[in-house]
Parts: structure tokens; sequence; C-alpha cells
């Protein structure tokens, strides 16, 4: 590869600053970066952005040497921009500071000291450009560029530019970092400038400048801060997205350092695409010694952008014409639980109420209580019925969520970490599921699997939306507005309706009492049911798609759905004051149908809040401003029939009845007109419906002593008498 000419690169920079211009749609002509220059110079803008697509259109092969050797051209195209900046500026800066005087006396200075013939003075004693520079340059990456995984971030990607994407788990606080330090001598008031390139510096041992060699009189250097230049500061710290993780391996992390108008750009749990230069973390003395061979790498941020937050600008544009017509529906909100996972055949209670927790109730603060909108659920039931299924999809379709099991979290790892900040030694907080996924949806799966421990710091979350934190001396409450989608399993494997649901599930009551809807999934054996579950898992297994729908047109896609909840979260409706009697009168029956011991769960006032919860998010699906009586009604309906999922209901027992009895009826169905009937149907149908085969013999002995029937020898046929 032949060398580069770097001073034909620094005119061919400076000539596309200038001459680089863009037409706007009235046809005016637009000049970038000259316009860039202008705003530097008059102290209206900090950052110099230089985006590749525009020096790409200029000069391909300048763009790409650029990409493989962006921290030379970082500074080349510093000095250019300090160069060229006094001819961009047309009026003083009115409002100066402190820096501001300094720059004026060093420059002053400077070419004072120039004008003394046949003097030499030391590098170190000369101000550097650093010092007096008021902007950074960053590089924006080519819009065709593809984001590289953090794994595959290796040795071949140092020095050049790179986008990475991932989810921030730490943020550290934005510091001030050391730029170029200044130091006064003792003896001789003269200063002495070192410029500071990595994150740790040795101090010169003493003065170098002309007065102190003559004299030799090594004076001693104090560090002058108001002189130094300093920068923020901040450190990020990325882990890959859970879907760039092969199976069995651990999510890897990279470590980020924004520097300058590149911090205080994301939060722990934001989602976030970074473009910077990749570089080893050069240390220095003992740490170096510690360290060996090896090396820890970095990225330094040109650019971070949040990915959530972009998602969130594109889900707030107006739906278009296309959109609106598949959304014309005149059963939008059934249509719409029918969407999420269609190819989970059923539950259509339960997938409504998935989508009114995807939406969420309103926030109401009385008097600076908090009162919580957002809904949680939990899906309890035998194994083998989709709870993991659904729950994978809400993790998919809601914009953000974190996705976790019981056994696999901890409390710290639910809640918050305590660690030591690698830079400053103090001690610091890292966020958990709940934290990361705060304005979200947290998913846990096998809920009753997890420690008692570990589960009471869910607790507060429920209701609170808070996290109170009091370890290491740090006490602090952090936010977790988010809303939690349990799956547990009953306590025996499957539900046993003849134990009460305590038993069952094995769920304290404060903690049951927070879920505003508890959906219990049974897998009850019906011939009509499961024919059409099983021709449905076939038909997906087969055509990797859910079948065509017979009634309720086809399923919405996850993208419009997705927009279509975001549209109805930013609509706030209230209750009117006709409805309030209504909703007050529907929870006293609550009440009193659960004191006369139908009701097998904890009925309290909560249950009330989740009713208006249920109706504020049904009136947000309709994107009305007022909730009404339907909202209620529905919201009423779905409380009922989750309660009503509870209720200890076996199609086979039926009270008063012997088995005996039954399965005679059974058989007198079984024959119908015809005076006589195989033993081998009668076992077959009565096993199906859940009878023993001894029972079957016990009952058809019974029947021919009283001479109802009669039974041939071999035992095979029934004749009635």
């Amino acid at each position: 590869m032949a060398m580069r000419d770097y001073a034909a690169d620094k005119e061919a920079f400076k000539n596309f600053f200038v001459d680089f211009c863009q037409t706007d749609d009235e046809g005016h002509k637009l000049f970038k970066y000259a316009e860039q220059l202008t705003q530097v110079a008059h102290r209206e803008k900090l950052e110099f952005i230089v985006e590749l697509d525009d020096l790409h259109n200029a000069n391909e092969e300048l763009a790409e040497a650029v990409m493989n050797n962006t921290r030379r051209y970082t500074s080349m195209v510093s000095d250019i921009v300090y160069e060229m900046l006094p001819e961009y500026k047309h009026r003083e800066v009115v409002a100066k500071d402190s820096l501001d005087v300094y720059i004026e006396h060093r420059i002053m200075l400077e070419a004072r000291n120039h004008r003394i013939p046949g003097e030499m003075r030391d590098p170190r004693n000369r101000y550097p450009p650093e010092l007096i520079r008021r902007y950074e340059v960053y590089f924006k990456d080519l819009s065709t560029s593809k984001c590289v995984p953090i794994r595959e971030v290796k040795a071949e990607h140092i020095g050049k530019l790179v986008t990475v994407r991932g989810i921030v788990t730490r943020c550290t606080d934005v510091k001030p970092l050391l730029v170029v330090a200044t130091y006064s001598c003792s003896a001789c008031g003269a200063e002495t400038y070192q410029p500071v390139k990595s994150l740790q510096f040795t101090p010169p041992p003493a003065c170098t400048a002309n007065e102190c060699r003559i004299n030799k009189t090594a004076g001693q250097l104090y560090l002058q801060t108001r002189g130094s230049r300093f920068q923020k500061f901040q450190e990020l710290k990325i882990q890959e997205h859970s879907d760039q993780v092969p199976v069995g391996h651990i999510p890897r992390q990279l470590s980020v350092y924004c520097r300058g108008e590149t911090t205080r750009r994301a939060q722990p749990g934001d989602h976030v695409a970074i473009t910077g230069i990749f570089l080893p973390l050069l240390n220095a003395g003992f740490k170096q010694i510690v360290q060996g061979l090896l090396s820890d790498t970095y990225l330094e941020a040109h650019g971070v952008t949040c990915i959530n937050q972009s998602d969130e600008n594109e889900m707030s544009e107006a739906l278009t014409e296309e959109e609106l017509s598949e959304l014309a529906d005149e059963d939008l909100y059934s249509r719409m639980a029918r969407s999420l996972a269609p190819e989970i055949y059923g539950h259509e209670d339960v997938k409504k109420a998935l989508l009114l927790l995807l939406v969420g109730g309103v926030d109401k603060r009385p008097n600076g209580m908090k009162i919580r909108g957002n809904i949680n659920v939990c899906l309890m039931g035998d194994p083998g019925v989709a709870k993991s299924q659904l729950l994978n999809y809400i993790t998919r379709l809601a914009p953000r969520s974190q996705y976790t099991t019981g056994r696999g979290s901890s409390g710290v790892g639910l809640t918050a970490a305590v660690l030591k900040d690698p830079f400053t030694g103090e001690m610091m907080l890292e966020g958990g599921a709940l934290v990361l996924a705060d304005r979200g949806v947290c998913c846990i799966d096998e809920f009753d699997k997890m420690a008692e421990a570990d589960r009471t710091a869910i607790h507060e979350v429920m209701e609170q939306q808070t996290i109170s934190i009091a370890k290491a001396g740090i006490m602090t409450c952090l936010n977790a507005r988010v809303s939690i989608l349990a799956a547990a399993n009953p306590a025996y494997g499957r539900y046993n309706p003849r134990r009460t649901i305590e038993q069952n599930i094995q769920l304290p009551a404060a903690l049951l009492s927070r879920f505003d809807l508890l959906w219990l999934i049974q897998d009850r054996p019906n011939r009509e049911k499961d024919l059409e579950l099983a021709k449905h898992i076939a038909y997906v297994h087969q055509h990797c798609a859910q079948p065509a729908a017979t009634g309720g047109g086809r399923a919405l896609s996850m993208r419009l759905v997705r927009r279509y909840v975001a549209l109805a979260r930013r609509k706030e409706p209230v209750v009117p004051r006709a409805l309030a009697d209504y909703i007050v009168s529907s929870y006293v029956e609550l009440r009193r149908e659960a004191r006369n011991a139908r009701d097998v769960t904890f009925t309290s006032a909560r249950n009330l809040l989740a009713i208006l919860r249920l109706s504020t998010a049904l009136a947000r699906l309709r994107l009305s401003d007022v909730v009404e009586k339907e909202d209620v009604s529905e919201a009423i309906r779905l409380v009922e029939m989750s309660k009503q999922s509870l209720q200890p209901v076996d199609d086979n027992v039926q009270r008063g009845i012997s088995a005996t009895d039954r399965i005679f009826a059974v058989i007198r169905e079984l024959a119908g007109s015809s005076k006589t009937v195989k033993v081998a149907d009668v076992i077959e149908r009565c096993v199906d419906k859940g009878f023993k085969p001894d029972q079957v013999d016990a009952c058809i002995e019974e029947y021919e002593n009283l001479n109802v029937w009669q039974v041939n020898q071999v035992r095979t046929k029934i004749t009635f008498m």
C-alpha cells in the first residue's frame, strides 16, 4: 500500500469545506461546512461534524482513507478548522469568559517572544494548539456501512471508524478530563504546557524555561487549573443484544469513552448505535507491569444515537393511508388481540389482556401521591399451554423490554448491583432488569421458581414503580416504571382443582393482589377443541405461518401493531363523573360476591384500580379522550373472566351423581335407538370421558345383576333387556 500524501489530503479537505454545497427543496444553495465554520467561529456551536456521505460523493478515495485512519484525520481536520476560522469570523464574540482573556494573553505573549531575536524556546514552553481550541471534530459514518456486532470488533478494526449496536448497562458520571496541563514555575514564573493524550500522565520534573536554564535554578512546577484545559468525559458500558449472542455464550461488553459533546447522550437501558474509533488502552508504569502483554480496548465515541428514541420518532409519525385502510375495522380491539402471537391457537381473552398491558393506563398524581397506570398480568397454568411463547412475543413486540426467568435471576440482578467505578474507585450502581426495562415491559418466566428473598424485590416495583436502595453508603431511589408480565406453573406440575388456589400457586396474597389480572390457563381434554388445536399446530409446523382466519380478517403486522400502540399511548383519557357511580356500584357488587365465599382470590381496592386502569387502556386503544361505559363493561368482564378461570370447575365431577350412574348414561347415549352396543366402544368412550376401565367393568356388572342388560359369554357385547 502506497504512503498517503497528507499535504495533498489537507488541501483536499480545505477545498471540500469551502466548495461543498447542497440544494434544498426550493433550489437554494446551502454551503453546509462553511455554515458550520461560521457557527464555530462565533461560539454558537462546539462540535464540527464531517459527514462521510458528503466526503464520499466529493472524494471517494479520501473518505476511504478517513475510515481506515480516523484518529490521524481527526487531528488533521482539527488543524484545518483552526487555520480557516479567522476567515469566517465576521464579528467579535460578545460574551467572553475567563478562558478567552487567558487565550488572548497567551497569543500576545507568544507574538512578543517571537520578536526577540535569537531566542530558542523549549517546545514545552510554547502553548499547544489544543489549549485554545473551543471545538471538537467528529466524523459521521457512511449511511451504507453496516453495524458491526460487538463480538466481531477485532484487531483489524484498530484505528478504524466502526459502528456498533448494543444496550447501555452502565454510565459513569460526567467528569472533567485534563486535556492540556499548564504549570507555572516557582522561580522564574514561566509557563510549561503538557498535552495529555491518555488517561494517565506524569508531570515534568522541573522547569525548562530559558531563565531557569541560564541561572541554573530549576524551579518547582505547580499545576495551574485556571490555565489548563479540561474536557467533559464519560464512560459507557454497552452489551450486545441478546439476539446476537450465539447459543451457550455470554454477552460481550465494550467500553465506550465519550468526550465533549458526545456525553450525556444515553442512559442505562437505552439501545444505542455508537460510531467511534476502536483503540487499545495504553497504561503506564506499574499498571502496565501488572497487565503484562495483554491490552484492554475501548471505543472513542464520535456519535451516540439512541435507537429507541429514533424508533419513537418513527412511531410518532402519522399513520399512512395504507396503514389506516389496514386498520379500518369495526372491531379493531379483537383484531389487534388476535394479531398478538397469531401462531398460538385460542386464548383470546388472554391476548386482549396482553394488548391492554402494552397500551397501559394513565398515571395519576393526586397531591404528590402516585397511582400507577401500568398493568401487571400473571399467566398461570399447566405446562404446554404456550405461556413462554406469549412472553417471548411480547418481549419482541414492546419497544423497550427485558426477558428473564425466575431461577436465572437474583434480587440484585432484578434491581441494582453495587460496583466499584474503575476510574474513581467510588461505589456506583449498575441497573438490573427492572431498571433497564423502565417505561417498558419486564417478562419474568418461571415466576414460581424464584427464591422468596428475590421475589420480595418486586413488591415495591409493582405498586410504587420505584426501587429503593440502601447499599454500601448509597441511599437512592431508582425509577422502574415497568409493567410486569409473569408466567408461573402450578405447584404440583398440573393444576389440581381439588386443592385451594393458595395450595396450587403457592404465591403470597401480598404478591397476587398486585397483579391486575391473574389468568389460569387449564389444559382440559375436550374432543372438539383438541382436534382444532392439533390441526392448527400441524399447519403452523408445516407452513411456518398461521392458518387463514375463518373470520375477522388476516393478522396485522408486528410493526403496525407497534406503531398503533405508540400512537394510543399518547392519549390521556379521563373518567367522566357520570361513570363514577357505575364503577363504584360494580366494585361493591364484586366485594359482596367475594364475601359470599364465591370468590377464591383476595378482592381489595386494588381490583377497583385495576378496572380503572383497564378502562383507560381500552379508551386509549380507541384513540379517545373520554372513557365510555363499554370500556368499563369490558374491563369488568376481563376481571370477571380472570376470576372465573380460577374457579375450581371440573367437567367430570358432577355433584350428587356417582361414577357408575354417569357411565350408565354414556352407554345409553352410545346405544341410541339400537338395543346392542360393543363393550370395546363403551370402554373407549368412557376412557375419553376420564373414567377408568375397572369403573366401567364395575358398572357393567352392577347393571347386569339388576337385569337392565345382558352381556354375552365372551363379554364383547351388551344387549339391553
